[in-house]
């Protein structure tokens, strides 16, 4: 069994904070311009494209906003030219982190990059440090309190889900990328409601932090993640719930 992306959980449920600030509209649109640069606006051949206008429409993005974005992406309207890079690393503890970037500023965004992992007593390291301790994998997150467990169980498994868990107050359902389409419509047809569901680097075990490592993770991530130029991060950090509970009293 995989390990999970704990902060991509802790992210999600302050996402709330993020869109009043305007960064999630900017990262949709970013992926949505990347997406149509490199696959073409038609969403029947495109199934990146596909995703990051689901993406948009649960996130009440206007459609001009999302018009704009393909259009910009296949060239119609003049745009930015944006470049997709990965970075690695490594955050307190040892912890493995990757930092998926579109800019149209390379130098600016791994100075800053740079700049925050010395801060936080980690090293961004060289391409293909850590991304081998990941997997892609399709990824979705189903409250407990609003699913009946054996049919989440049915219904994901029937789409194909190659592994469900437990993680406390929600269920964790990873799935081949190329599936995630197929749950994302199964769930839709039962109207089972999801909070997170998206293609994901999912860590293949994780590290549990506690105290100051614990401390500095989360605010190694949590500053990366408010990096203008910065669109996801995945990470093998992991930490309990009372240790997580602790720290926001």
């Amino acid at each position: 069994m995989s390990g999970h992306n704990k902060w991509s959980t802790i992210k999600h449920k302050k996402g709330a904070a993020d869109a009043k600030r305007g960064k999630l509209f900017s990262k949709i649109i970013k992926e949505i311009t990347v997406a149509a640069r490199m696959g073409g606006g038609d969403l029947e051949g495109n199934a990146r494209l596909r995703s990051a206008m689901l993406t948009a429409k649960a996130a009440n993005m206007p459609k001009d906003n999302i018009d704009r974005a393909i259009k910009k992406g296949t060239g119609e309207l003049e745009g930015y030219n944006l470049e997709e890079i990965t970075y690695e690393g490594y955050g307190p503890g040892g912890v493995a982190v990757l930092v998926n970037v579109m800019t149209d500023n390379k130098n600016r965004a791994v100075a800053d990059i740079r700049h925050l992992f010395s801060k936080y007593n980690g090293n961004l390291g060289e391409t293909g440090c850590v991304n081998w301790m990941f997997n892609k994998k399709g990824f979705a997150s189903v409250e407990k309190s609003s699913v009946d467990e054996e049919a989440l169980y049915d219904v994901a498994l029937e789409a194909g889900a190659e592994d469900i868990s437990d993680q406390g107050d929600e269920f964790e359902i990873l799935i081949a990328p190329e599936e995630i389409e197929n749950l994302r419509s199964a769930l839709e047809q039962k109207g089972i409601k999801y909070g997170q569901l998206e293609v994901q680097m999912v860590p293949q075990t994780n590290v549990t932090l506690t105290g100051k490592q614990a401390q500095q993770a989360l605010k190694l991530l949590d500053a990366l993640e408010e990096l203008d130029d910065v669109q996801s991060i995945s990470s093998n950090f992991d930490v309990s719930d009372e240790e997580m509970a602790q720290m926001q009293g």
